[in-house]
């Protein structure tokens, strides 16, 4: 029981340092209430779920190709930035009740599991921790006892979603609408700069790759 406990832990620890996703809950429970912050970290853990999966079947070094990463850095600057500057865009019209906002349940949900499902860190993160959870957790236990114990990753990563989107909605009650404007606004920018993080890692990446094709492309034609 207390290694399962340990496993809730590990999931509240992968899920609470600030990230895309957590600036994203801040503002979708500010400007729309509880449930549409929930979503996000609801579409962030189905994300989650794909990648440990793919890490369980071992399909893991297709992610780790440089085409997808390019092309995850790439689509996830692109997310992020449009979550970002949508954020800004409608901070001042802001609502201070949460939860009957006219935002799509279903745009909530995407915004989350796009951010996390294009975030070659997330990719990395996976492969670093649960990779080497599931070795180590392998030479002791059956498979049974695998998926038991990442269930309690995501039991972990479901409360830290429960309390971001509780913390997120009581911004919206009790904090002053110009408090709401200029944290909502806050998350926007961070937002943005993630994007621009994404986007950077995207050209590197680019950039690295033209440099190592360049010598081989330079010997066919002076041949």
């Amino acid at each position: 029981m207390s290694i399962f406990v340990s496993y809730i832990l590990l999931g509240l620890s992968l899920a609470a340092p600030i990230g895309p996703v957590n600036a994203a809950q801040l503002d979708k429970g500010i400007r729309f209430g509880f449930w549409h912050a929930w979503l996000v970290g609801l579409g962030a853990m189905v994300a989650d779920a794909i990648f440990m999966l793919l890490i369980y079947f071992g399909c893991a070094h297709f992610l780790s190709t440089p085409f997808m990463k390019t092309f995850l850095w790439s689509f996830g600057c692109f997310v992020l930035l449009y979550c970002g500057i949508d954020s800004i865009r409608n901070a001042n019209g802001i609502m201070t009740r949460g939860g009957d906002g006219p935002e799509s349940p279903i745009r909530s949900f995407s915004s989350g599991f796009f951010m996390t499902l294009t975030n070659p860190l997330s990719i990395l993160f996976w492969l670093g921790i649960y990779g080497s959870i599931l070795a180590k957790t392998a030479e002791s236990y059956a498979t049974k006892d695998l998926l038991l114990y990442s269930s309690g990753i995501f039991i972990g990563l479901f409360l830290w979603d429960v309390t971001m989107a509780l913390v997120a909605s009581l911004f919206s009650r009790f904090i002053r609408r110009g408090a709401l404007v200029f944290i909502t606004k806050l998350a926007g920018l961070s937002l943005i700069g993630f994007g621009v993080y994404f986007g950077w890692e995207a050209i590197k990446l680019m950039a690295s790759r033209v440099s190592y094709d360049l010598p081989y492309f330079s010997s066919i034609f002076s041949a």
